[in-house]
């Protein structure tokens, strides 16, 4: 998990959709090319199966092999629902994730590279204080089990399976005791401390030697001093529909992405998916003039996180 995390906040214009397409050419962070050579994988979306709403949603590497194959509620950007199953580069197996209207729910099951289970996980249908999921299965990469039935202890790896970042008791499928962890992408180690999945403590020690005990849970995200619904407020009494893209009857959905800064500024702010030059400007505009955030914290630190935010202007 890296210091600088992403979030995403929605919000729209108008109540209408932006122009839609069936084929998007993507970066890794997400951003939108215009050519296929620049994209590190495609996607393509169908139309709905007869009797079926939900439209599939297939992203292939550039080799050829699939990368995604699901079901969405929405065109672009996807709105998962259903089983959505994912693959590694060389189309071996990687996960499988079921969602609900956007929402991860039910069972996930992550694979390692070489084919066995890594882990598998739960989203309770009940909200549990605390407790985002539980862990159920946990294997080593030969496949011996180190949690079952949600008892044992947890050896969780890095993204690219390297070394091991985290680890610590399961019971019930809850973190429970004392857990540590080691993130080198931020030279971080850390030892935290649950009783029966709820967090109670934390201590960090940072690369300069910085010791910090945090009491909230590890990672506490930024927010505009009013919340999210303020946010969007700002947005919508901010946002001016330019002049000559409404001469021109221009309209589309601009997705733009920026970093809160550990000071609460927003800075590098770039078009993910750009509309026009008029209408990209007018959105890079209102997010460069935004008051302070309230900053992230991680660890108990101030950390910088990403956001992803798709604006829409449509005319009525």
């Amino acid at each position: 998990m890296k210091l600088l995390f992403t979030l995403s906040l929605f919000f729209t214009a108008s109540l209408c959709f932006a122009q839609r397409q069936n084929v998007y050419f993507l970066k890794n962070n997400g951003k939108y090319v215009t050519v296929r050579d620049s994209a590190d994988y495609i996607r393509i979306v169908r139309a709905p199966d007869s009797a079926s709403v939900l439209y599939n949603v297939f992203e292939f590497y550039l080799n050829g092999n699939k990368k995604l194959i699901g079901k969405s509620t929405a065109i672009d950007p996807p709105k998962y629902d259903g089983s959505c199953a994912t693959y590694y580069p060389d189309g071996k197996r990687e996960a499988v994730i079921n969602y609900k209207n956007g929402s991860k729910t039910g069972n996930d099951m992550e694979f390692y590279p070489n084919g066995k289970l890594y882990l598998e996980i739960t989203y309770p249908d009940k909200n549990i204080p605390g407790v985002d999921y539980l862990i159920k299965t946990n294997n080593d990469t030969l496949g011996n089990a180190l949690v079952t039935d949600g008892n044992g202890y947890y050896k969780g790896y890095n993204d690219k399976f390297t070394y091991i970042e985290e680890e610590g008791n399961v019971k019930n499928g809850k973190r429970d005791g004392q857990w540590k962890g080691d993130y080198k992408n931020t030279h971080i180690t850390f030892t935290e401390n649950y009783d029966n999945g709820q967090f109670v403590s934390g201590n960090a020690i940072a690369e300069d030697g910085k010791s910090v005990t945090y009491t909230k849970s590890r990672r506490v995200p930024p927010q505009f001093k009013s919340g999210i619904e303020g946010f969007g407020r700002y947005l919508s009494h901010n946002i001016k529909y330019p002049d000559y893209a409404r001469a021109r009857n221009i309209q589309g959905q601009v997705i733009l992405s920026f970093v809160v800064e550990k000071n609460g500024d927003l800075t590098d702010i770039i078009i993910s998916k750009p509309v026009s030059p008029v209408l990209d400007e007018e959105a890079i505009r209102v997010l460069k003039n935004s008051p302070k955030w309230l900053p992230g914290m991680q660890f108990g630190m101030p950390a910088r996180v990403r956001y992803s935010v798709p604006i829409t202007f449509k005319m009525n």
